[in-house]
């Protein structure tokens, strides 16, 4: 029998194996991951404890045109209920939860901005009509603020896109214009965030959990502490083949034989490659460990010009990184507060951006608990800084050299809060800062060939998956993203008669490109 062996152990991978199984015919004793981190699960994480503070690197949104995702969840049993598939989960959590955020943009008064307005120019409305127009050909190389003036940059709408997506002007227009056709269809409710979804918990217990559980139920090896090196090809050309895995496992060097007719599927880069953790009291790690992940794409892609370009995106990490941090508070004076100060229960609201500060920090305050295991009376709250290399507004430093208390002071600074509640959620609370170098590297500044395709030309058994292969119209930095890239790989490679579904083009659907036009000219009430 075949066997298929897959670098790395994130979404797209337990996607693949998933697939392999469901579609490919694949016994699960002949798939292999393997994983140089002891944990497994890639991006999603849910670290630490309700004493020493969690730490959750960042949050994944959902929506119901994730045709893919839904697709592969629909078959997996859900944590709490095996008897419920965790799409069932999702869906049915968006009605009984759905979202209707009024306090999306704070000023710099603490005074809440009204967002039914997107503070559209003239002009403002022309450039996002003509980039949607624009053929993503015309756009190789080019940044947003090559197709937007400055104006455009201050608007409602600015403001809460880049904080939901976490773009920086600086990106990458080609994505840019991917994620205004993809999800046009949000428009006219995007303030409130209605058409968000979010999962249960936190997205490792709603997600790696139960995949990760079905795989190994089906006899599927996860090989932690493997550090997959390099692969060895076979010299002929034009086909792709792999023949050799060369690894190290504990620190000894190994080589698996590649039969011509098994599988290698590699996920190439890493958005949260690097990541380091601060403290309460502590900043991160300014020099954090560096993992294989792009070294290995960086050795597969030399003198090749079909494997993409690594250096596009490990090379700019002051236009790609993200601080996050998580705050743990063992009293629910913060979220009271908050609250009151929203008009909104816990979980109702979305995402809460300052849009005064230095740092662009946003907020969010997930409906409880954050997971099953959470205890009675300790509440979680996340956020995060697009910024982290400015100094702060209360704070005379960077994000990026602050401790988790700094970092709560800032957030403290920019709410409307009576002194004596701020005072008491400081010494009532623990928050855990983290620093991601790659968190935003898929959206950089780039040419249509900079990444490779999820099955290059000729490739007989090598493909591609993650956040950086190559899917036409799709958007990166989306669990949807990572779950195409798995099912066209293992469609492709096995020439399998099921397809991916296609991606969702609200932009052809005269419509949805009404409503998001009228909501493009809506003006405050």
């Amino acid at each position: 029998m075949a066997k298929a062996y897959l670098v790395g152990s994130g979404v797209a991978a337990l996607a693949a194996a998933t697939f392999l199984i469901r579609d490919g015919g694949f016994d699960g004793a002949d798939i292999h991951l393997f994983e140089e981190r002891r944990e497994i699960g890639g991006e999603p994480d849910a670290d630490g404890t309700a004493g020493a503070g969690h730490a959750m690197r960042d949050g994944r949104m959902f929506e119901a045109e994730f045709r893919c995702t839904h697709d592969l969840l629909s078959g997996i049993p859900a944590l709490d209920d095996p008897s419920v598939p965790v799409t069932q989960e999702i869906l049915a959590g968006h009605v009984d939860f759905a979202r209707d955020d009024v306090a999306r943009l704070i000023d710099g008064d603490g005074k809440i901005v009204d967002t039914r307005s997107m503070g559209f120019s003239e002009r403002d409305r022309l450039e996002l009509v003509r980039c949607l127009a624009t053929p993503e050909g015309h756009l190789d190389g080019k940044r947003i603020t090559d197709c937007f003036g400055e104006h455009f940059f201050s608007t409602n709408f600015w403001f809460m896109w880049c904080t939901a997506f976490a773009f920086q002007p600086c990106h990458s227009a080609i994505e840019f214009r991917r994620y205004l056709r993809r999800f046009i269809h949000l428009f006219p409710e995007f303030s409130a965030m209605s058409g968000i979804h979010r999962t249960r918990y936190n997205e490792y217990d709603f997600l790696v959990r139960p995949l990760t559980a079905w795989l190994s139920e089906r006899g599927v090896t996860f090989h932690t502490g493997c550090h997959v090196t390099d692969l060895g090809l076979a010299p002929e050309r034009p086909n792709t083949v792999v023949k050799t895995i060369f690894l190290s496992r504990h620190g000894r060097d190994e080589r698996i034989v590649v039969a011509p007719e098994d599988l290698v599927l590699v996920t190439n880069g890493s958005m949260t490659d690097a990541c380091s953790l601060g403290s309460h009291t502590a900043p991160p790690s300014p020099r954090p460990h560096r993992s294989d992940a792009w070294l290995l794409w960086h050795r597969l892609a030399r003198g090749r010009d079909d494997f993409g370009n690594p250096a596009v995106f490990d090379k700019h990490i002051k236009e790609s990184r993200l601080e996050s941090f998580t705050v743990t508070a063992k009293e629910p004076g913060f979220l009271e507060a908050l609250e009151e100060f929203s008009g909104r229960e816990t979980g109702e609201g979305g995402l809460m951006t300052f849009t005064d500060s230095n740092w662009l920090l946003t907020i969010v305050a997930p409906r409880r608990p954050i997971g099953p295991d959470q205890p009675e009376g300790v509440s979680v709250w996340w956020g995060y800084g697009l910024f982290p290399g400015r100094a702060g507004n209360h704070t005379p430093k960077p994000m990026t050299m602050c401790s988790g208390r700094e970092i709560l002071e800032e957030v403290l600074h920019h709410l409307p809060f009576d002194e004596r509640v701020s005072a008491r959620v400081l010494e009532t609370s623990t928050a855990v800062p983290c620093l991601m170098p790659y968190l935003t590297s898929q959206f950089l500044a780039r040419r249509r060939d900079d990444r490779p395709k999820v099955v290059p030309e000729g490739s007989v058994n090598l493909a591609f998956i993650g956040q950086f292969a190559e899917v036409p119209d799709d958007v990166v930095f989306t669990v949807e993203y990572s779950v195409r890239t798995a099912w066209t790989a293992v469609a492709r490679l096995l020439r399998l008669d099921k397809q991916p579904p296609p991606v969702y083009k609200g932009h052809h659907d005269p419509h949805v490109l009404a409503a998001a036009l009228e909501s493009m000219h809506r003006r405050h009430a």
